[in-house]
């Protein structure tokens, strides 16, 4: 195996050496290495915003639509119908369709806890596509991941309509590719993920950072404490873009604190409701992208094939058999 991929491995293990399922994604910035499995639906449908004293942006809603292809890849497709406070009249507000989001992810590694480092650990998980099997037990020891590590580039593309041109979103193609990483030492569950948006001519390029940390405090509830960091990493000229995504002004940069998490409402834990609330804890002001609030209130449904009920063997005494 080459260097690099074992180096990655290794520095993952110093960082969390008890690791396990984290959970990122919505209502979360910072997402994480799992996928919904195979032949599963992920939907998520979320009212999402943002404001700060300049301007605000608002998704209303947001549709977040993934599928598992096998058991270690996710495709996703995510639409918003957007809105923004238009700069430099706070108060007038423009909408209409967001940027397309496709996207891939894939968890290219996956360790268990008495599997050996490197050996078997790396794969696509499509096996999973032909097989029929009845599924395994995830909480079995021999099926609990202690440690993953996956990869979701995301394409970011402007749709055929005026939102640009208007304003209300921020031009494309802009490629994010970030590496996610779980983790959990004792009851604490642990997720990052660092990630760079390539951006275009129209949009600076910059830097992803988000670490979540939380509990589950059942099998219904989870709550998280979310640290989300971007920033520009160059500074365009003037005389591209409009409105807020208009260039020529200093390097941007949002650090937010956010408290969120899921509540399953139904026994099957296939529709749950989705919160997550923040700000920055840097100055804000209305010459930087510092939010005053951030928030996130959604839905989200899982759907998929049903796991077939193992069948339940009648016991008998040792004598009833016996005349």
């Amino acid at each position: 195996m080459p260097s690099a991929p074992r180096r990655l491995v290794l520095a993952a293990l110093l960082l969390a050496p008890l690791l396990a399922h984290a959970q990122g994604g919505p209502p979360f910035r910072t997402d994480d290495p799992e996928t919904p499995g195979n032949e599963h639906f992920e939907i998520n449908f979320g009212f999402i915003g943002e404001r700060n004293p300049a301007s605000g942006s608002y998704q209303i809603p947001d549709f977040d639509i993934n599928y598992g292809l096998g058991d270690r890849i996710q495709l996703k497709f995510e639409i918003p119908i957007a809105l923004q406070e238009t700069v430099p009249q706070p108060g007038q507000v423009i909408g209409g369709i967001g940027d397309s989001l496709p996207g891939i992810k894939w968890r290219f590694y996956e360790h268990h806890p008495k599997d050996p480092l490197f050996k078997d650990r790396f794969g696509t998980g499509l096996k999973g596509l032909f097989s029929h099997k009845s599924p395994e037990n995830p909480d079995s020891p021999d099926q609990i991941v202690d440690l993953s590590i996956s990869t979701y580039p995301q394409l970011f593309l402007s749709n055929p309509t005026n939102s640009v041109s208007r304003g209300l979103v921020a031009p494309g193609p802009n490629f994010f590719l970030p590496l996610e990483i779980n983790a959990r030492v004792g009851p604490i569950r642990f997720d990052g993920e660092v990630g760079y948006n390539f951006g275009n001519r129209d949009l600076p390029q910059s830097w992803g950072r988000g670490l979540l940390v939380g509990h589950e405090f059942s099998e219904r509830t989870e709550a998280y404490l979310e640290l989300y960091d971007q920033q520009d990493a160059n500074r365009l000229p003037p005389g591209r873009g409009v409105g807020a995504f208009a260039t020529g002004a200093p390097k941007q940069r949002q650090t937010t604190l956010g408290l969120g998490g899921r509540q399953a409402l139904n026994r099957n834990k296939t529709l749950n409701l989705l919160l997550m609330a923040g700000r920055s804890f840097q100055t804000i002001t209305a010459e930087n992208s510092q939010p005053s609030w951030i928030a996130y209130v959604g839905l989200q449904v899982l759907l998929g094939p049903k796991e077939p009920e193992t069948p339940q063997v009648e016991q008998k005494l040792p004598n009833e058999s016996k005349p």
